[in-house]
């Protein structure tokens, strides 16, 4: 019995182990379990189902107590153990009703005594605390109660006992042995005691098969294709008017990159720009005068009824903090202008330093970028100078592979030439051989078309009969047939039914119904009428709140602008700082600096 539930505990933690929740799907995995299982009996294949099954559904209560346990004995365990206290958990929590203490304990016993033993002692002194909060938030307390901690608590004096003889058999060391493993006997081998007088008769060597003879190798395999060689051609011209456009452009410079402008050009942009004034001039007096810039734009926008509501709703959230503002002022509260205009300044002067900031660091980015443009002309000029180089070591050595190549080909084809003459005495056999084959190949053809011909005969009669069969079941479906009824629309069906009517009653009571429904849908309508009405009003009364509100804002947005105005021109005299001038004049160096080495390659090339 003991060897039996054991066996069963360890095929369940086999298949518990080989399940993944987040790969397979739990219906599947029991479907392929259960097709595993089909040799075992059917209790004890029931049994493991269950267990299993009650394992993975129950994981999130199960792994509450796990995960606390290998984080507290993690160091001397296993995490290929995890399966066994899953299941051992499970057989304590739900199953110890049904299974009874005795096979509880066999089960136990078969499993390493001492894990098993530190597991429960574990499980146990803490069932009554933090598991019991723990489970807490996952189901009801009062469910947690009942059916999880009051049965453990029932069963809590036979599992000390039966944990007393775990500590016992840990102390006098009568741990559950393994049977000792059989080994292999060697036996000596009686050469001499043949049980047949008669010796063994030589096996005939196997007939070495002849290995057919191949096609000889085409002529083209070893020649290039005129294909390639028009393609190299064209490759080598392309190359060599790269080459020159090259040359050329290094040679000159290039015209249309030059900033600078003549003297010509300018003039002529001069008295353009002067033609173009002239043109524009209009008489004084007439004129009007610049249009205002602080108008203010106050064209209605459609909002609707959500929006309408929302913004009366903040409006008047807005009316009520100003006016416990000013109750609080009239209280005797402090007025906050005096730390509003300082705050001011300090923010005045932030903006300032930030400002400077910003020109320093952009004239700083300036210059490095011309440094590194600098940097790159120069990484290019030696890239150059290296590539050229590599260049000719490439022709070089291209030339050297070419002349070997022709070599190679040249004594190829001499080798191919000498096996082409030996390959002409066979011929003539294989043309003998392949007319023998194709007379036979013809007769099989004609046999085989006669066989086609005999079957489509066959296939063609039988499909006639069916057409013949098919056309004379149509022509009886075809028959009329003559249905007379007579129906009576005040006679009931007459099944004796509580509910059964005529026909002629159902119609009225449909129209009774139908009426009372058109009268309940009438006061409904009226009804959502009056809402409508009521909706309407006060969406009229926030429109108005609105429009106040909106007036106020546009002047708090003019007066605003002009803020921003003075702020502008507060930016553009901060500009004139001494920091930032001298990196502006060090820019300029840089930029200079660039340029003549531009001029400098430009000569050289």
């Amino acid at each position: 019995m003991a060897s039996g539930y054991g066996s069963l505990a360890r095929e369940a933690i086999v298949l518990l182990d080989k399940f993944s929740a987040g790969r397979q799907c739990l219906d599947d995995f029991m479907e392929d379990a259960s097709k595993d299982l089909q040799m075992m009996d059917t209790p004890h294949k029931k049994f493991i189902l269950d267990v299993v099954y009650g394992c993975i559904e129950n994981k999130t209560l199960l792994d509450v107590v796990i995960n606390v346990f290998f984080g507290q004995n993690g160091k001397c365990l296993s995490r290929g153990d995890r399966s066994q206290f899953i299941f051992i958990c499970y057989l304590a929590m739900f199953s110890l009703d049904d299974l009874g203490l005795q096979r509880f304990r066999i089960i136990i016993r078969s499993l390493d005594i001492k894990k098993m033993h530190t597991f429960l002692t574990f499980f146990f002194a803490n069932l009554t605390t933090w598991i019991q909060d723990e489970w807490n938030t996952i189901y009801d307390a009062a469910y947690v109660e009942k059916h999880l901690i009051s049965p453990l608590q029932m069963w809590r004096p036979e599992i000390d006992i039966l944990m007393d003889q775990l500590a016992v058999r840990i102390s006098l060391g009568n741990q559950v042995k393994k049977p000792p493993v059989k080994t292999t006997k060697p036996q000596e081998f009686s050469l001499t005691k043949f049980p047949h007088t008669k010796p063994r008769p030589m096996l005939l060597p196997e007939l070495i098969p002849l290995q057919e003879k191949s096609k000889p190798v085409p002529k083209s395999t070893y020649k290039s294709p005129k294909e390639m060689q028009m393609l190299e051609e064209i490759k080598q011209k392309n190359h060599q008017k790269t080459e020159e456009l090259l040359s050329q452009a290094n040679m000159k410079q290039f015209r249309c990159v030059n900033p600078q402008k003549s003297e010509t050009t300018k003039s002529m942009m001069a008295q353009i720009k002067q033609d173009l004034d002239s043109k524009l001039k209009f008489n004084s007096f007439h004129s009007s005068g610049l249009p205002s810039s602080n108008k203010n734009n106050m064209w209605p926008i459609k909002l609707n009824n959500a929006a309408i509501l929302r913004q009366g709703a903040l409006y008047e959230r807005e009316v009520e903090e100003e006016l416990q503002r000013m109750e609080r002022l009239v209280e005797g509260a402090r007025e906050p202008s005096s730390f509003l205009q300082w705050q001011k300044e300090m923010r005045d002067k932030d903006l300032q330093e930030e400002l400077a900031n910003i020109e320093r660091r952009r004239l700083e980015g300036r210059i490095s970028y011309e440094e590194a443009a600098m940097a790159h002309t120069r990484l290019i000029e030696r890239n150059q100078k290296t590539a050229q180089l590599k260049k000719e070591e490439t022709a070089e050595l291209m030339r050297r592979y070419a002349e070997k190549r022709l070599q190679e080909e040249k004594e190829l084809r001499d080798l191919v030439q000498q096996v082409a003459e030996g390959h002409k005495n066979s011929k003539a056999a294989k043309e003998k051989l392949q007319k023998f084959k194709q007379s036979i190949v013809k007769e099989v053809a004609e046999q085989r078309r006669e066989l086609l011909r005999q079957a489509l005969e066959d296939a063609q009669a039988e499909l006639s009969r069916k057409f013949e069969v098919i056309r004379e079941i149509h022509a009886i479906e075809s028959l009329p047939l003559l249905r007379v009824r007579n129906f009576d629309y005040t006679e009931s069906a007459g099944h004796e039914l509580l509910g059964e009517m005529c026909l002629a009653e159902l119609k009225e009571r449909l129209a009774l119904l139908k009426e009372a429904q058109q009268t309940e849908q009438h006061e409904k309508r009226e009804l959502i009428m009056e809402e409508k009405q009521n909706k309407k009003q006060l969406l009229l009364e926030k429109l108005d709140i609105i429009n106040v509100h909106t007036r106020a804002l546009a002047q708090a947005a003019a007066s605003r602008k002009e803020e921003r105005k003075a702020r502008l021109a507060f930016r553009q005299a901060m500009i004139q700082d001494e920091s930032v001038l001298a990196l502006q004049k060090k820019l300029e160096e840089k930029q200079l600096q660039r340029q003549r080495l531009k001029q400098t390659e430009g000569k050289k090339a």
